[in-house]
């Protein structure tokens, strides 16, 4: 075969150090497209991208030849330096050091890509760390509570 054909997709979830509620309203919105065009710069295709106030939700995805971590390594210092330069606000903006990758089937993009834009709503009732477990539990994937 001389080519590779890779369609695998990914439903990443990251928060900013210690979940402290730093994504203002007036600028979530840019920060999601910049991360959608980083994405694309590592040959990843940008499915739905969306988070709260101190987390994000993407799913995209997995570029063929780049391991998970590194691409959301990627994403983190990027983002990262960009949203320090939209004001005093940010001066001190960064992530966590670790993330969430959950795969997800052809079958589930769709249910996926509406969960991602209900995460407003969906925050109302259900605390990041409580959806983060849930997520980590759903998928069998053991946790120590202390470095959620």
């Amino acid at each position: 075969m001389s080519q590779s054909f890779v369609q695998i997709y990914v439903h990443i979830v990251f928060h900013t150090k210690d979940n402290v509620k730093l994504i203002r309203k007036d600028i979530e919105n840019e920060l999601f497209s910049y991360l959608g065009g980083i994405l694309k710069n590592y040959k990843s295709n940008p499915i739905q991208i969306g988070g709260t106030s101190d987390h994000i939700h993407m799913l995209c995805t997995l570029p063929k030849t780049m391991a998970p971590a590194d691409l959301v390594e990627e994403i983190k210092k990027s983002s990262s330096k960009w949203i320090k330069t939209k004001g005093a606000h940010y001066s001190n903006f960064y992530w966590q050091d670790g993330y969430g990758g959950f795969s997800v089937s052809n079958s589930g993009v769709d249910a996926v890509k509406r969960y991602i834009l209900n995460q407003k709503k969906h925050h109302e009732k259900v605390s990041f760390t409580d959806e983060y477990k849930n997520l980590l539990e759903a998928y069998g994937i053991p946790y120590e509570e202390r470095y959620l």
